[in-house]
């Protein structure tokens, strides 16, 4: 029937009783299995690139930390360049100072991972995206336990009461 039909017999499971096989094109299925394969990969974390300089506008440096916080949120890296020119290069406090107040706008999103390092004629910093649940909030696993110091409520509608804990 398989080579009437121009495709092949493919044994699904040789150990059930009978055998089971399918007629289908082989070409094909091991195609779309590959391509599931592909989609199934847990998503790499990327390192997006942000490029200031130690004369950037107030404005300018709005609208890249924007840009950051949009990185970040979709759990990327960023790493923010600050690049100097020729004689800027005499002065490097004035790009740790922009890194640094880049970095303080984008805290709540985003933690230094390496702070700001001068590498010729550039210094450079790595922002990581903040961990869902962090930053002040406790996890939903610790809400869920109760401290032992502490009696549970009696609401009164029920009459099996809990015991109080001295």
């Amino acid at each position: 029937m398989a080579r009437a039909e121009g495709l092949d017999l493919v044994l699904v499971s040789g150990t059930s009783s009978p055998p089971v096989c399918r007629i289908i094109d082989y070409g094909k299925h091991k195609y779309e299995e590959g391509k599931l394969g592909k989609d199934k990969k847990p998503k790499q974390q990327e390192v997006k690139g942000i490029k200031i300089s130690p004369r950037i506008a107030e404005h300018d440096i709005s609208f890249l930390v924007r840009n950051a916080i949009k990185f970040l949120e979709e759990g990327n890296k960023v790493k923010v360049v600050c690049r100097f020119m020729k004689r800027e290069l005499v002065h490097p406090e004035q790009g740790r100072i922009k890194l640094d107040l880049f970095a303080e706008r984008v805290k709540e999103h985003g933690t230094v991972e390496r702070a700001p390092i001068l590498e010729g004629n550039q210094m450079s910093m790595i922002v990581i995206p903040v961990k869902a649940g962090s930053g002040g909030k406790k996890h939903a696993k610790d809400q869920d336990k109760q401290d032992s110091s502490q009696a549970v409520q009696n609401l009164g509608d029920r009459e099996d009461s809990a015991t109080e804990v001295a």
